[in-house]
């Protein structure tokens, strides 16, 4: 095991990619992470409070900045960014905290949308139940998927994981094109939607983005606060010694191969959740909506906000989903755009938007804080001086490579 500790790996890795692009000074996003650190629990909770407000009246505001209209609808605009959203959350769970490299989630995605439709639209002789009820059954759904696509391919690594999953996710699209029950290409039309109406009128239409966007929202919400509580358990830290180092962490008694599980497991339930608000929001599913590029900007949206951070992750989705939509009217001009703000984002920002820099789920972090408000620690590890070393310059224990 090496003697590096991995808390500092990341932290590292972005200090060094500043010091080849020549910035004398850590940058804004360096500083507003330290700043954000330094803030107590209360206070890092009302700020979330205040933005989580704020994303509610996104589609109300409407700011002309960054309207998508006319060319879209700026309401659905807004469900789809938080749909990639929660798909990156999903995702996140595999990538970011388990290290487990996922090409095929359109896979999971595409069941709980098939889930949702053969249990509500007209055009399936399945018993029918109200739709609300499909997101938990396509969640279990996804999860017997997920558990039954891990078990056999859960001991692979890296590259073979990657391909094993990709093929995965081109299976469940050809099933979709291959078994009649799924109707192929004609697929389901009129997919349940929640209940509610206001003088006669559905409240939740393929029309009106408004009302999915608020319900999206708040799943999102919810299973952030979930997840964040997952992290800090058992869990979590085993996730994350997985990701830091399998060997090491079942050397160490981690049960790797039934975390690795965990991790798979809970992503493909948030991806079957994702699939089946797809769902009732456009009201037809069919084999078309889950291809392979798809599949990949979901993984782009993860590496884009910084793996690992939830709340970077869901604005990464957001990025990936939104600027399509904001230059529709350019035509084919859009997707150059859009290859042009993922490739300065990476070059300015290898470790994502919001790099997640690992810190001790201890009470270290809060004794550390209430030491340094008394002057007895530095601020900040990194901030130390090292004095002499025999290290040569540019060394490092820690390999140099980008993203995982």
């Amino acid at each position: 095991m090496s003697a590096h500790s991995p808390l500092s790996s990341i932290g590292a890795k972005q200090a060094e990619a500043d010091g080849k692009l020549g910035h004398g000074r850590p940058g804004w996003f360096v500083r507003i992470s330290s700043w954000w650190n330094d803030r107590s629990r209360w206070q890092q909770w009302s700020i979330l409070l205040v933005v989580v407000v704020l994303a509610y009246l996104l589609p109300v505001i409407n700011p002309p900045l960054i309207t998508t209209e006319p060319a879209n609808d700026f309401a659905i605009s807004c469900f789809n960014m938080a749909l990639y959203g929660l798909v990156a959350l999903g995702l996140n769970v595999v990538v970011g905290q388990a290290g487990l490299l996922d090409l095929g989630y359109i896979g999971f995605f595409a069941v709980g949308a098939y889930t949702a439709s053969l249990w509500t639209s007209p055009d399936s002789p399945l018993v029918h139940i109200p739709y609300l009820w499909t997101l938990p059954l396509a969640m279990i759904v996804t999860v017997v998927f997920g558990i039954a696509l891990g078990i056999p391919t859960l001991r692979l690594r890296g590259d073979y994981l990657a391909i094993v999953t990709l093929g995965f996710g081109e299976i469940i699209r050809l099933l979709a094109t291959i078994v009649p029950a799924l109707k192929g290409n004609t697929g389901f039309q009129n997919v349940g939607r929640p209940p509610g109406e206001v003088d006669g009128a559905p409240i939740f239409s393929a029309s009106n983005g408004l009302p999915w966007y608020w319900f999206t929202v708040t799943v999102i919400v919810i299973v952030m606060i979930l997840l964040g509580n997952l992290e800090r358990s058992r869990v979590g830290r085993a996730w994350f010694a997985i990701r830091e180092d399998e060997d090491a962490a079942e050397i160490m008694g981690v049960p790797t191969f039934r975390f690795k599980l965990a991790a798979f497991g809970t992503g493909a339930a948030l991806g079957g959740l994702s699939g089946a608000l797809l769902a009732g929001q456009v009201g037809f599913v069919n084999n078309q909506k889950f291809d392979v590029p798809t599949s990949i900007l979901f993984l782009a949206a993860v590496i884009l906000g910084g793996q690992g951070n939830k709340l970077g992750v869901v604005i990464g989705g957001a990025i990936v989903a939104y600027v399509p939509l904001r230059f529709t009217a350019l035509g084919g001009w859009k997707f150059l755009i859009f290859g042009i703000v993922l490739v300065l984002l990476m070059i300015f920002r290898s470790q994502g938007l919001f790099g997640k820099k690992p810190k001790l789920l201890t009470f270290n972090a809060r004794i550390r804080r209430k030491a340094k408000v008394e002057g007895t620690v530095p601020t900040d590890p990194d901030d130390e001086d090292p004095g002499p070393t025999d290290e040569k310059p540019g060394s490092t224990d820690e390999p140099t490579g980008g993203a995982r």
